[in-house]
């Protein structure tokens, strides 16, 4: 198992996000940290109030997306320096919270997400430059089994691709392209154990597969936006605001009093 990341962007990361399209890190969030965000998710969610969305295979997906940070273990994690500090050093300036959202792929009934550049649809909400990324936090085992991130190392050099309509989201329109797309680039299988993190850029290629396990696959993503990127023009998104970083230890005492 490799050993938890240690929260420094070193030069070498930095050149591997710049070639790569993302970053694995492992153990972004200690176990007490990634408990607590589990069982406070679960309470949060045990009813169906997240949205669905057809995946045009047969299934559907479970997400539910905040554009407000409040005083919640997920804006805590929004706003930890050592997440914040990661963004920023990738982008190469200050960056505001664009929103964040929980995955719910549940067992045998989780949908897949089709191939598509989170650019793709983030051009549609006034950001005239893919200067965004996002970071997926694992919440569970994240396995092949289980539907795991899929993206294509390299693939965010590419520019933005054409989307369009994959049942109920939004997928990389041009197929045709698309296959030659991965004949040409590495595929990777972003398989993570519980408080494991991907970093990843906002045109990087990725998608996931529906989970057929007997194991649910829940993931909480932190998406950020540079702060000369904000959106020329009004949105469900916001523009920019200044983000007030807490410190990582934060996460801890925000989700102590939740579940005391």
């Amino acid at each position: 198992m490799p050993a938890p990341f240690d929260g420094r962007l070193t030069p070498e990361l930095r050149e591997q996000f710049d070639r790569d399209g993302f970053l694995l890190l492992p153990g972004l969030l200690n176990p007490h940290e990634v408990e607590s965000l589990s069982r406070i998710a679960r309470l949060d969610h045990q009813a169906a109030t997240s949205a669905s969305r057809a995946d045009g295979e047969g299934g559907s997906i479970r997400l539910h997306v905040e554009n407000e940070l409040t005083d919640d273990i997920y804006s805590a994690i929004c706003r930890s320096a050592r997440i914040v500090d990661l963004a920023e050093g990738v982008l190469g300036e200050e960056v505001y919270h664009w929103h964040h959202k929980l995955i719910l792929k549940e067992p045998r009934v989780g949908g897949a997400w089709a191939w598509h550049q989170d650019y793709g649809y983030w051009y549609h909400n006034g950001c005239l430059e893919p200067r965004l990324v996002s970071c997926l936090l694992a919440i569970d085992r994240a396995t092949r089994a289980n539907g795991c991130l899929q993206v294509v190392r390299g693939s965010h050099r590419l520019g933005r691709l054409e989307h369009g309509k994959v049942g109920d989201q939004t997928g990389v329109a041009d197929a045709e392209r698309l296959e030659a797309i991965l004949a040409r680039h590495e595929l990777v299988h972003c398989e993570l154990e519980p408080g494991g993190a991907v970093l990843f850029h906002s045109n990087l290629l990725h998608r996931s597969d529906q989970n057929h396990s007997d194991h649910p696959r829940w993931a909480f993503i932190c998406c950020y936006n540079a702060r000369s990127n904000s959106p020329y023009k009004a949105t469900r998104h916001p523009s920019y605001s200044r983000l007030e970083k807490w410190p990582h230890e934060q996460i801890g005492a925000v989700a102590q009093r939740r579940l005391q």
